[in-house]
C-alpha cells in the first residue's frame, strides 16, 4: 500500500510531495539530522547510515502496525513520484480511533526552514488523517511540544491546532509542554483535497493533492514535536 500527499505551490511555498520513507533516502536523513537544532529535540540523533537504517525501519514498522505513519516531505518534482530534495518529516502516531484520539509530529530541515513548509505539510497529513481515521471513529488530533519550543507553537497555530493547555514537566524534559488539539471538519485556508473520488489514498496507490495558501512561514526554528513517542505529555524520540 503506497500513499502520496501532493501539496500544490503558493506564493511563499514550493509544491510538496509526502510520501512514506525509502531505504534510499538515508544519505539526505543523516544530512538533515546534522543540525544542531533538530538534535537539540532528540534523544537518539540520526549520525550515521547505521541509526539511519534503525531510524527508518522504526517507520516502515509504523506503517505495517498502522500506529506510526511517517511521510517524507519533499519538493514535488515533475514525473517523479520519489520528490526532490528532502524538506522534513510529518507523523501520524498513537492511533486510537476506539478512543477518538491520535497524535502529530513533525521537523523541517534547517535548510528548508523560514518557508511555510511545516505548516502546510502539517495540514496534508491532518486532512490525510481524517479522510483516512474518521470512519474508524477517529475525531482529534494532538500536538505536543516543550514550552521554550516557540517554533512549533506558530506552526501548531497555522495549521489550526488550538492551545489547549499546559503539560506538566516529565523526565527526560525538564520544561512543561503544551498541548494543541484539532478536531475533525476544521479544514484551514480555504484549501481543498482531491483525490479519486475526493476519497483518501488507499490501496490502489492514489494519490491526494492539496490546494491553496497557508500563509507565514515555521521563520525561527521549524522544529515540531518532532516524531517520537508520547511520554506523559512531552515528545521524545526513539
Amino acid at each position: 500500500m503506497t500513499h502520496v500527499l501532493r501539496v500544490d505551490a503558493t506564493s511563499s511555498t514550493p509544491a510538496l510531495l509526502l510520501r512514506p520513507w525509502l531505504d534510499t533516502d538515508a544519505e539526505a536523513l543523516i544530512e538533515a539530522y546534522r543540525d544542531p537544532v533538530l538534535r537539540r529535540w532528540t534523544r537518539s540523533p540520526v549520525a550515521d547510515a547505521e541509526d539511519a537504517v534503525r531510524w527508518l525501519a522504526v517507520q516502515g514498522d509504523g506503517w505495517r502496525s498502522r500506529q506510526r505513519h511517517s511521510f517524507a516531505v519533499l519538493e514535488d518534482l515533475v514525473g517523479d513520484d520519489n520528490g526532490g530534495r528532502l524538506l522534513g518529516n510529518v507523523a501520524l502516531k498513537a492511533v486510537d480511533p476506539t478512543n477518538g484520539s491520535a497524535e502529530v509530529g513533525y521537523w523541517t530541515a534547517a535548510y528548508a526552514r523560514g518557508r511555510g513548509i511545516a505548516p502546510v505539510a502539517l495540514e496534508a497529513l491532518t486532512r490525510w488523517a481524517f479522510d483516512t481515521f474518521a470512519p474508524d471513529g477517529l475525531t482529534r488530533l494532538d500536538l505536543l511540544h516543550q514550552v521554550d519550543n516557540v517554533a512549533s507553537c506558530r506552526v501548531a497555530e497555522k495549521a489550526g491546532y488550538a492551545f489547549e493547555q499546559v503539560m506538566a514537566a516529565r523526565p527526560p524534559f525538564p520544561n512543561d509542554g503544551h498541548l494543541h488539539l484539532r478536531h475533525a471538519a476544521r479544514p484551514i485556508g480555504g484549501a481543498g483535497v482531491t483525490g479519486s473520488s475526493g476519497s483518501a489514498p488507499s490501496s490502489d496507490n492514489r494519490s491526494l493533492r492539496l490546494g491553496g495558501d497557508l500563509r507565514g512561514g515555521d521563520r525561527t526554528g521549524g522544529v515540531g514535536s518532532v516524531d517520537g513517542d508520547r511520554v506523559t505529555g512531552l515528545e521524545v524520540l526513539e
